[in-house]
């Protein structure tokens, strides 16, 4: 069977209208770019900051759209942020800026009941096109370990300095005492100085003697004399 001459330039002309398609389709796909902390543990009663950042090609523009969407463990259920009502109703805040290619928000008060997963989602025409990450937000309550963790740390840059300080000074007292006992049981050796106080005390000491000796003799030859 033959190919009439229109149809076969039909076909010659679609395959280019196809590529550039295909390259635009490739283009769109790829002007938006967002990411997200795959995992993310808060603890009950605290708050916790969802991270978003995106890309685009386009300026920013008050077209921008973000939307925050939660998804209970096991469930289809979905909610959305902003939102007035809910599960998270007073409890999300804004902490981004859009002008810096940051969409997160925080979730202050957690329970348990948070526990979910949230997709960031952001729009800013013509740049609608893009993937949707997930976080997976787990919410526990703070352990005994958990909370000590910072008195440990302060235990480390604090107390323990202080206690090597101590038990330094210990070790040299216990060192002293050592010497000093160990110089009672082997005797005590005087140094030079005390050597020569004891000699001169001594030599004092003889002629003390002598003199009363002496004077001793003259009283005893005066004695005589006068007899």
């Amino acid at each position: 069977m033959q190919q009439s001459g229109a149809t076969r330039g039909c076909g010659c002309a679609l395959f280019p209208l196809l590529g550039v398609l295909f390259f635009q389709g490739v283009s769109v796909v790829l002007s938006l770019e967002i990411k997200v902390d795959a995992n993310v543990r808060g603890y009950v009663g605290e708050k916790v900051k969802l991270r978003c950042t995106f890309k685009s090609t386009s300026s920013v523009t008050d077209k921008l759209t973000i939307d925050w969407t939660y998804r209970p463990p096991s469930s289809s259920r979905t909610e959305s942020y902003p939102t007035t009502a809910g599960t998270f109703r007073d409890r999300i805040s804004w902490v981004g800026d859009v002008y810096k290619g940051d969409a997160s928000i925080s979730i202050s008060s957690l329970t348990t009941k948070d526990n979910g997963t949230f997709s960031c989602a952001v729009k800013n025409p013509p740049d609608v096109h893009h993937n949707i990450p997930v976080t997976e937000l787990t919410v526990t309550e703070r352990g005994f370990g958990t909370m000590l963790s910072s008195v440990t740390l302060l235990s480390i840059l604090v107390f323990i300095p202080s206690a090597v300080v101590v038990v330094l000074l210990l070790v040299r007292m216990g060192r002293r005492s050592a010497g000093l006992t160990k110089r009672s049981k082997s005797g005590y050796k005087k140094s030079s100085i005390e050597v020569s106080d004891d000699t001169d005390q001594e030599e004092e000491g003889d002629c003390m003697a002598r003199l009363c000796v002496r004077c001793a003799e003259c009283l005893d030859s005066d004695y005589e004399e006068t007899y």
